[in-house]
């Protein structure tokens, strides 16, 4: 049976004015969506994949971009053929929303603060549909129990502010959905969502997709992801189309330097390595511009860079041996949840719930759990970020809660965070120098101001930025840029523990690749010892001697990190490892049979765990 297109993008080019020059930020691309199929576009920032979205629902913002060449051509429902590059923007209001509708990256951006849930979704039917408003309430609520938000009737009435990541995520999915269009488009989705979250997100536009028969054309730039949910896959490195195909073509047997990048950086989950490859080492720029391939076979690589497990325990044998930099009694840190008329709480939201842990010096120490089990607020509580209720933290066997906050102060030189948004943590109207010299200042490090320029300069070198971006800004750097400048940020005070609270969660594989390397190198340049909180618990496996499973503000497992992955005792932790988008080729091979058969996504998963067993027997 031929397919029917969708879509049909031809030579696109996408171009932006600057001070400067044009910079063509989609050149030259084409690929069609057929009805019912996904196309998975990956590729880092910058490569030109948001820009594409934009250009075919024709949000780009002009001035200063602009579509200069080629055709967007959409096939209606009514089958008539449009170019959209050429539709009126009365027309283009039409199609936007009621055909082609949209997922955008950041759910609480996108949604109206002040608007009820219920009432958005309406908004969209009302907007878009001739029914009533009580047949647009009746609709609402359906689509609020086709993404299986909890309590469909109390969702109509909530928030964005009052939802869950998650949450958040389904309403933008079931608004995009109430119009039944042809098209869905998802920016990053699901980029910084829990694994358990991010595999029902994606089971769920799998089940909509089937019953719908719409095209997808899903945006990341996690190839796990692509892997789980894509038919086909376009690569975009610096606005160009580098390589598509099938999915398992793509995987199997990548022909361009740059997805093997992409496919390697990926913290892989049966084994563990050294350092993370990263797209250097498969790829550079010649003197004529074109790009070089380093390295031919992506999985020899990768296998270069493995530890064995002898190699491994010698290295714990030494670590467990030292002494604990940090030990944790029944700590507790509860939040009021209601009060009575005079402020008295009645009852507790119990973030931290009667942790004990310990830290070795020069141990990085993995923390993770879905959102909301309590990791955040347990690196805050020991950095006295946030009131303890009960319990005990020593610091180099210095008792901390009960520590006079003068006293407290010097220790907080040692003991540093870096956070999971490096823009919001940084002062936009402070250069960069200024904002790493700040702190510097106020603790007394070094005792001029040249010294600590000078000291800056050595830092920026440390984390591979260049020392003219002293003076600059931090909006003018880009995500990677802005996390190494907090890291830098906090190595200028000397510390001895630093606190990493899902720090490299929003990156993209490569940068994020790059973040982790580095971290691990200037852990044994300087010996520092890591708590490392993430929802990514591949991520985790990679970075941590121990791992700490927590789940409603209690520990759920803890032990070595492989161990865990290996062998996971409880069955919350089950779950977070099988969530993990892997990737693996009998994955997509299965999942390929089993969308043939129209299985829905937790069959196939279920057979491939069968095929294992039965493998095993």
């Amino acid at each position: 049976m031929e397919k029917q297109p969708l879509l049909e993008v031809r030579n696109l080019v996408t171009q932006f004015k600057t001070e400067d020059e044009f910079v063509k930020a989609v050149n030259d691309i084409s690929f069609t969506l057929h009805k019912g199929e996904t196309i998975g576009i990956v590729g880092e920032s910058g490569s030109g994949k948001s820009v594409t979205s934009l250009s075919i629902m024709q949000l780009i913002p002009n001035p200063p971009g602009k579509i200069t060449g080629g055709e967007i051509i959409y096939h209606t429902k009514e089958g008539k053929t449009v170019d959209l590059v050429k539709t009126k923007n009365d027309d283009m209001r039409y199609y936007r929303g009621n055909e082609i509708a949209m997922i955008f990256q950041e759910p609480m951006t996108s949604l109206n603060p002040v608007i009820s849930c219920g009432n958005q979704v309406m908004e969209s039917l009302l907007l878009h549909k001739k029914i009533s408003k009580k047949e647009a309430r009746a609709k609402t609520l359906q689509l609020f129990t086709e993404v299986q938000l909890p309590n469909p009737e109390q969702m109509m009435h909530r928030y964005p502010h009052q939802l869950s990541g998650g949450q958040k995520q389904r309403v933008m999915i079931a608004m995009a959905m109430s119009c039944d269009p042809n098209i869905l488009i998802a920016d990053e989705p699901t980029t910084a969502l829990d694994v358990t979250v991010q595999k029902t997100i994606l089971d769920l536009m799998g089940k909509l997709q089937r019953e719908k028969n719409i095209g997808i054309l899903f945006i990341t730039h996690d190839l796990g992801v692509i892997a789980e949910l894509a038919d086909t896959v376009v690569v975009m490195y610096k606005g160009k189309i580098v390589e598509q195909g099938p999915v398992l073509q793509i995987f199997a047997d990548p022909k361009h330097p740059y997805t093997k990048s992409l496919l390697a950086c990926r913290p892989p989950l049966d084994k563990r390595l050294k350092r993370l490859p990263v797209v250097s080492d498969f790829m550079r720029r010649g003197k004529s511009g074109e790009v070089e391939e380093l390295s031919k076979n992506v999985w020899d690589a990768v296998d270069s860079l493995a530890i064995t497990a002898d190699e491994r325990k010698k290295s714990h044998e030494e670590l467990y041996k030292r002494d604990k930099i940090l030990e944790i009694q029944n700590l507790k840190t509860w939040f009021p949840a209601t009060k009575t008329l005079f402020g008295k709480p009645l009852t507790y939201t119990k973030a931290v719930d009667d942790v004990t842990l310990d830290v070795y010096e020069g141990e990085t120490l993995g923390l993770v759990g879905e959102s909301g089990c309590g990791k955040t607020t347990l690196g805050r509580s020991i950095l006295k970020l946030c009131e303890v209720k009960s319990g005990k933290i020593f610091y180099k066997r210095q008792e901390l809660i009960r520590m006079k906050e003068s006293d407290f102060r010097l220790h907080r030189k040692d003991m540093q965070i870096i956070f999971q948004d490096p823009y919001s943590s940084l002062n936009p109207r402070i250069t960069v120098g200024n904002a790493i010299m700040e702190p510097m200042k106020v603790h007394g490090i070094l005792k001029t101001n040249t010294q600590r320029r000078d000291k800056v300069h050595e830092l920026l070198d440390k984390v591979g930025l260049d020392r003219s971006f002293f003076s600059r800004y931090p909006h003018e750097f880009s995500g990677g840029q802005r996390q190494r400048i907090c890291i830098a940020r906090a190595l200028g005070l000397n510390p001895q523990f630093i606190i990493c609270d899902e720090s490299v969660s929003a990156l993209d594989v490569s940068v994020q690749a790059q973040v982790l390397n580095l971290l691990n190198e200037l852990k044994n340049e300087f010996k520092f010892t890591y708590i490392f909180i993430s929802h990514d618990l591949s991520v985790v496996k990679f970075m941590s001697d121990r791992m700490v499973v927590m789940q409603q503000g209690k520990i759920e497992e803890i032990g070595d990190a492989d161990e865990i992955y290996n062998n996971p005792k409880s069955d919350y932790t089950k779950k977070l490892i099988s969530s993990i988008p892997k990737g693996k080729i009998e994955d997509i091979k299965a999942a390929i049979a089993n969308k043939e058969n129209n299985l829905p996504f937790a069959d196939w998963i279920n057979t491939v765990g069968a095929k294992d067993k039965d493998a095993k027997a």
